[in-house]
């Protein structure tokens, strides 16, 4: 419960603007169209889609992002996110639906070395905007998993829902308990490489609505938290999850909880 509520204020409290903008990167070069299937360099358009993120991580292995919209920018259909010198350099790929805009959404995520971080932001008409920060960080991918492996099979899957309101808008933050082993951990009692496990397919909705639905890959952190803003239409907040291990959950929040 307490490192829930850590991580909730730890993501709530306004990332500052850095003086840490994308920097050259050959990485970047040779996966953007191999890896990521885009033949042109989408613009950086700061005026449709910003990336915060810190310029030095205090923790490799729970690095925040937020990603924001100014309140008239074009709303974005989708989003990828890429940490160009991680393993899988493709964190994450998002789905939102319309009460996401104008979009205001926090995740943590792991780093493996210094790393460009980029959002790649789908617009309805087709084109593509892009956002980024440079952030000095090394070894989150395979930093030790924070529990032991009897705490981690007792609490898998368990979630909790919570809504704020901050500047005119609700707040929404999902927190689910999962280790999200990258297959890059040891277990420390073994020594052993942990296989890969961690939340590939995620969806949450109000009613029908869809909120937001992510495909995720090994470099969203331990424990993942969402904070979202969003327009709520007083229907339940329902979550599907599905890990790698072929473990489901559903659950389902009272809209105001």
């Amino acid at each position: 419960m307490k490192a829930w509520l850590l991580a909730g204020l730890f993501l709530a409290s306004p990332v500052l603007a850095q003086e840490n903008p994308l920097q050259p990167s050959q990485t970047w070069n040779d996966l953007r169209e191999s890896v990521v299937g885009l033949s042109a360099e989408p613009p950086l358009d700061p005026a449709t889609l910003d990336l915060d993120a810190p310029t030095r991580a205090h923790d490799a292995a729970i690095v925040p992002i937020r990603l924001t919209q100014p309140s008239d920018a074009a709303p974005l259909t989708g989003l990828t996110l890429v940490i160009d010198e991680n393993p899988a350099p493709v964190a994450a790929e998002y789905s939102f639906g319309p009460a996401l805009m104008p979009l205001d959404f926090e995740i943590r995520v792991r780093v493996d070395a210094y790393s460009d971080i980029r959002a790649i932001g789908d617009r309805a008409d087709g084109s593509k905007v892009m956002a980024g920060r440079f952030v000095k960080a090394s070894g989150g991918c395979s930093a030790p998993a924070g529990k032991d492996m009897a705490a981690v099979e007792s609490s898998m899957g368990q979630m909790r829902w919570k809504t704020a309101t901050a500047d005119g808008r609700t707040i929404g933050t999902l927190m689910i308990r999962h280790p999200m082993f990258s297959g890059l951990q040891r277990d420390q009692v073994t020594l052993l490489n942990i296989p890969a496990n961690f939340i590939d397919k995620l969806q949450v909705r109000q009613g029908d609505e869809l909120l937001f639905s992510m495909q995720a890959g090994i470099s969203v952190s331990e424990d993942p938290v969402f904070r979202f803003a969003f327009d709520p239409n007083g229907q339940p907040i329902t979550v599907h999850a599905e890990d790698l291990d072929g473990h489901v959950w559903d659950r389902t929040f009272a809209a105001n909880s």
